[in-house]
């Protein structure tokens, strides 16, 4: 039989934890971009 394979591979980075330093940044901007949407149509439709 063969020998176990004892190489270890290095760990792959979660997407999500590359992800999590731009959060603080992109939420209040996507927020801002949704508010003024949401008013855009409410005009619209008044």
């Amino acid at each position: 039989m063969s020998a176990p394979d004892t190489s270890h591979k290095p760990a792959e980075q979660d997407p999500i934890e590359s992800i999590m330093p731009s959060i603080p940044l992109v939420l209040p901007i996507v927020g801002g971009v949704l508010m003024f949407l949401l008013a855009f149509i409410a005009v619209s439709m008044a």
